[in-house]
């Protein structure tokens, strides 16, 4: 992972362009070839972002960003105050909770709740950068990588994003499509998904559990 910290201004130029005045700011560039800008509030939400795949173009005072629809994020650079490269490694990825881990083992016991068709291929399909919940096979043939969440939100979006990304690389796998699956998704979440060719899919824990719900509700 690289870090810079440094006075810039940045311009995003696609299907939206949007502008940063001159400020100091945290760049970030993983070793996924993701690169995204912060400033010192906002918690975890970078100012703006590149997913990959994209290439960095470095030149003098200029980083340009470009990922395989032409969008363009360019930095420019005024002061740098600090370049520092960090190895990390691989990380192990989040552990989940005993209701998460549950759902990953239900859906692997019953692939056909993913779409009709589907089989399993295996659990924890391990990647470079961590492992798939459940690589399947659909009623094609087709290979299926399924990220699986209590809740789903955007960040597991971007992860299966990049697992999709890896995947497609093997010609033995691809193409590789993705599906979602959580007991609930958050509308951005999945607005974000259907715009990368995710499908998402809500699961329903206590069916999966054959659990019929016996309590009273008001609504």
């Amino acid at each position: 992972m690289r870090l810079v910290i440094a006075k810039c201004s940045v311009d995003y130029v696609g299907r939206l362009s949007a502008h940063l005045p001159p400020a100091t700011r945290l760049l970030m560039v993983k070793a996924d070839g993701s690169v995204s800008i912060h400033a010192d509030d906002r918690a975890y939400k970078p100012l703006n972002w590149m997913s990959p795949p994209c290439r960095l173009e470095e030149a003098p005072g200029v980083w340009r960003v470009v990922n395989k629809a032409g969008e363009e994020l360019r930095i420019t650079l005024e002061e740098v105050f600090q370049d520092t490269s960090y190895e990390l490694g691989v990380d192990p990825g989040l552990r989940k909770d005993g209701v998460e881990a549950h759902l990953q083992e239900l859906l692997a016991a019953n692939p056909e709740t993913l779409g009709e068709g589907f089989t399993l291929i295996r659990r924890e399909y391990m990647t470079a950068i961590g492992p798939v919940d459940l690589l399947c096979r659909d009623a094609n043939g087709g290979t299926v990588a399924v990220e699986v969440k209590r809740r789903g939100e955007i960040d597991g979006v971007e992860q299966l994003t990049r697992y999709l990304e890896l995947l497609n690389r093997d010609p033995l796998l691809a193409p590789v499509a993705g599906v979602f699956a959580a007991q609930e998704i958050k509308p951005q979440a999945r607005v974000l998904a259907t715009d990368r060719g995710i499908r998402c899919v809500a699961v329903n824990y206590d069916r999966l559990r054959g659990i019929e719900r016996d309590e009273l509700t008001l609504f």
